[in-house]
């Protein structure tokens, strides 16, 4: 493939859209973004998406596919990997939708990979952000859902069905909350923004504000509200146990965790790393260092770019 082009790349989400056009070393030249809309229908949503990333294009001056070295996406599991048939549990618009199969048609001629947003934030972490020079990494993201992928010896890490490095339903709490998955005690029940906000107004915390947020809920914590703090610790905890089991598992160097919640900084990465040195008692164990992703909001957009301008190391279907 010739890499000397330019790679569009799309991030889709439960919370937002966004897309860019990214050079050929990863850094993002012109990118855009949108809320993720809510009540619309495949059709609409499409629509939403193509009218984004045409937009981004020509921010660039791209007004022929050929210019591009070919289109990355990440997407909002579940999905049928490699074929990108995406069904995104915060998008009930988009069931069973041919995502790579409409990106293909509407830019023809370029190769198109779609692989799960989280994979894409490890690939983006590991190529140009927190996990560059470290050849074993978990790149998480906490946010709606937290998902996550793995690099190991110096490679993305698929899986049977592209989920490898799913940290959000390791189990960290066996007789904890019902988990979307069907489970109890996963990581992402614990720790997910909105399973996060609605213990918290259990707890107390704004309660009957039928539209409070992680985000809020972080706010608060920031200015010392006690159900804050404590639902912020209730996080750091649950991901610390699920970073420590996965480093026993993966031997692990460095874990970025991305996503909204992280934004939270001390609040949460400071729990986080108390319960993972209690649980994280093998020597090798103990080397592992979490640290928040070094891309932020770009890391998804530069991991979906990876896809196609560095794809001996982060895609192998093809």
């Amino acid at each position: 493939m010739d890499n000397s082009r330019p790679a569009l790349a799309i991030d889709i989400g439960g919370t937002k859209l966004a897309a860019a056009v990214a050079d050929p070393g990863g850094r993002v030249v012109t990118r855009d973004r949108t809320p993720t809309p809510v009540g619309l229908d495949a059709e609409q949503l499409w629509r939403t998406l193509e009218a984004l990333f045409t937009g981004v294009l020509e921010q660039a001056g791209i007004h022929d596919p050929a210019e591009l070295a070919g289109v990355g996406c990440g997407c909002g599991g579940p999905m049928e990997w490699p074929a990108g048939v995406v069904s995104p549990l915060n998008m009930p618009g988009w069931r069973a939708f041919r995502l790579r199969a409409r990106l293909a048609r509407a830019l023809p001629g370029l190769p198109v990979r779609v692989h799960n947003d989280a994979i894409c934030v490890a690939a983006g972490e590991h190529w140009r952000g927190a996990g560059r020079g470290h050849a074993n990494m978990l790149g998480m993201t906490v946010s709606t859902g937290v998902g996550g992928g793995l690099v190991l010896d110096g490679r993305l890490v698929n899986g049977s069905s592209g989920n490898a490095g799913h940290i959000g339903h390791i189990v960290v709490e066996p007789d904890g909350p019902l988990c979307g998955c069907g489970g109890h005690g996963c990581v992402e029940a614990i720790a997910r923004g909105p399973a996060l906000a609605a213990w918290a107004q259990e707890q107390g915390w704004r309660p009957g504000q039928l539209d409070a947020t992680a985000r809020e809920l972080a706010g608060d914590a920031a200015q010392g509200h006690p159900v804050g703090l404590a639902a912020l610790r209730r996080a750091g905890r649950a991901l610390g146990i699920g970073i420590a089991s996965a480093t026993s598992l993966c031997d692990l160097e460095v874990v970025a965790v991305g996503g909204g919640l992280s934004q939270a900084g001390p609040l949460l990465f400071d729990p986080l790393e108390q319960a993972l040195r209690e649980h994280a008692r093998l020597d090798f164990t103990r080397q592992v260092q979490v640290v928040p992703a070094a891309l932020g909001q770009s890391a998804g957009l530069v991991g979906a770019a990876a896809l196609i301008l560095a794809a001996d190391r982060y895609w192998s279907p093809d």
